[in-house]
C-alpha cells in the first residue's frame, strides 16, 4: 500500500530549524519553538522541519487550517544532510 498525505510542493514558506531538537517534543513543543524562539506564527501555514542531534530523524510541522500536521521520518542506516550555519533558521522552497 503506497498512499500518503504529503504537503504541497507549492507551500508558501518552508523553514529548516538548524539546531537539533529533543525528539520527545510533540506538535505542542515544536510549535512553541516556532512561536517563542523564532517569533513566527505557527498557524500561518508554513512548514517547519526539525532534526535530532544524530541527524537520523526528521519531524516536519505545519498548520493546514484544521489542525497541526506532524510528519516523522526515521532513517535506519543513513543520516539527513542538514545545513550548518550561524542562524537558527534557513528558508527553502517547497521543491527543495
Amino acid at each position: 500500500m503506497k498512499s500518503a498525505i504529503l504537503p504541497s510542493l507549492s507551500l508558501p514558506q518552508v523553514y529548516l530549524y538548524l539546531k537539533p531538537v529533543d525528539f520527545r517534543k510533540s506538535f505542542i513543543g515544536l510549535s512553541a519553538i516556532v512561536e517563542c524562539e523564532l517569533g513566527h506564527n505557527p498557524f500561518a501555514g508554513h512548514l517547519y522541519a526539525f532534526t535530532n542531534r544524530q541527524r537520523n530523524k526528521i519531524k516536519c510541522l505545519f498548520w493546514d487550517n484544521t489542525g497541526f500536521v506532524l510528519y516523522y521520518k526515521s532513517l535506519s542506516e543513513e543520516k539527513f544532510k542538514w545545513p550548518k550555519g550561524e542562524d537558527d533558521l534557513m528558508n527553502i522552497t517547497g521543491q527543495q
